[in-house]
């Protein structure tokens, strides 16, 4: 069950665009099922990493069928629409992401629940064509991790400064954007198809910003998304 007071419906791009994020709604979505076959796409790029960004020119280049080029179709809209709105798309193709386990007391990847930041007004759009869907979850059911006092005393162990400089040092270090999960927490998934706009921190928003994560990769499954 979605939680409401979060997430809003939308019916179209222009109503995701025109729509603000306000106070503890801050998850606005795009409901579409879409048709054509994403998996074809996916197993058309070949690469040795663990992600690539596939350009609008690779991907006019796939050989596709007919199902295959539908889904083409609709890509090349979402990023030309998301372009169009002045934001900057990218179309990835994911194996998995890099983990972070070499910095204590809490991994600071993607995985991780978390929040974006900017120093502009902006919002983070995405999209899941293929593969394990992103999560979001509700601000009250999360805690900010640098608040809770066993991980805040971690931090500070490891800080080597004057007391006046610790906070730079955990927003220098992202560690401030990241959330733990209170224990009976709805996780949200944002499923597929579904193009969400998430509120972001920025200087005086009115909107609690987001607190989201990427999926754990199942089965070696891919991911097709796109995300600005």
């Amino acid at each position: 069950m979605i939680d409401l007071s979060q997430t809003h419906l939308v019916t179209s791009f222009q109503d995701l665009i025109s729509t603000s994020c306000q106070g503890e709604m801050n998850a606005i979505c795009w409901k579409r099922e879409l048709i054509g076959d994403f998996s074809e796409i996916v197993n058309k790029v070949e690469f040795t990493g663990n992600m690539v960004n596939l350009s609008m020119e690779q991907l006019l280049a796939l050989q596709l069928s007919t199902q295959g080029q539908l889904a083409r179709e609709i890509l090349i809209t979402d990023f030309e629409l998301l372009k169009n709105h002045g934001a900057s798309p990218i179309l990835n193709i994911i194996k998995h992401y890099e983990r972070d386990d070499s910095y204590p007391p809490f991994p600071t990847d993607v995985y991780s629940y978390h929040v974006d930041r900017s120093p502009i007004p902006s919002d983070t759009f995405l999209c899941t064509y293929h593969g394990e869907p992103s999560e979001i979850i509700a601000n009250s059911q999360a805690q900010q991790k640098i608040l809770i006092p066993e991980i805040r005393a971690e931090l500070k162990s490891l800080f080597d400064g004057k007391e006046e400089g610790f906070d730079a040092f955990l927003t220098e270090n992202f560690f401030d954007l990241h959330y733990q999960a209170n224990l009976n927490a709805q996780h949200i998934s944002l499923g597929v198809g579904h193009l969400w706009k998430l509120a972001i921190d920025f200087p005086e928003s009115n909107a609690l910003p987001c607190v989201h994560r990427a999926p754990k990769e199942k089965n070696g499954k891919k991911r097709l998304m796109m995300i600005c």
